[in-house]
């Protein structure tokens, strides 16, 4: 029980850490927006919290079960919607620059592939922190902020501050988690020979 309360307390802390990232993108917008975002990754890694997309791909790699992996991912998603929903009581221009963000999203291919592409970036920040620089995250979160790529727990952080939800972030998640997992195999020769 005790290993699953940290678990899910890490879970809670990752996502308020991208809670206050994705809070000042929508309120400040480009081009600072993106690069003050990459403060809530740095968090995350530097405090050691469980964040879904900063975990997926490493679960071959780093032995996390299942069922560990979808306690983070729920914990991140509830919490975030949760968190997100609190945040709709401080800034109506936030809610409002959030509820047509929500709006913009669909259930498509190409939607698909931006959770993907987000899924391919977060795995590579995350992969170079673990080599000891930040660089990956610093440049990795405003890299798929500007490219329009879609990280589900920012996106349940946004919904929640819309007081609104949208059925693709199921198909987010997917992505993000293929994303991540594509990215591993493609690089899983390199890190073996290391």
């Amino acid at each position: 029980m005790k290993k699953y309360m940290e678990i899910i307390n890490k879970s809670f802390g990752a996502a308020f850490l991208i809670s206050l990232g994705d809070y000042v993108l929508l309120k400040i917008g480009n081009p600072l927006g993106p690069i003050l975002f990459a403060f809530g990754l740095l968090g995350v890694c530097y405090m050691g919290l469980n964040l879904f997309t900063g975990k997926c791909g490493f679960l071959i790699e780093d032995k996390i079960k299942i069922r560990d992996l979808v306690i983070i991912l729920l914990g991140n998603l509830l919490f975030g919607y949760f968190i997100g929903y609190l945040y709709s009581f401080v800034d109506n221009e936030v809610v409002t620059n959030a509820l047509t963000k929500v709006c913009s999203w669909d259930i498509s291919f190409s939607f698909f592939m931006k959770s993907l592409l987000c899924g391919v970036i977060m795995y590579i920040a995350v992969f170079m922190y673990r080599k000891k620089t930040p660089l990956g995250i610093i440049f990795g979160i405003p890299l798929f902020i500007f490219s329009g790529f879609q990280h589900s727990i920012a996106n349940a952080i946004t919904m929640g501050i819309a007081r609104d939800f949208h059925f693709s972030i199921f198909l987010c998640i997917l992505g993000n988690f293929v994303g991540s997992l594509v990215m591993w195999f493609l690089s899983k020769d390199y890190k073996n020979k290391e």
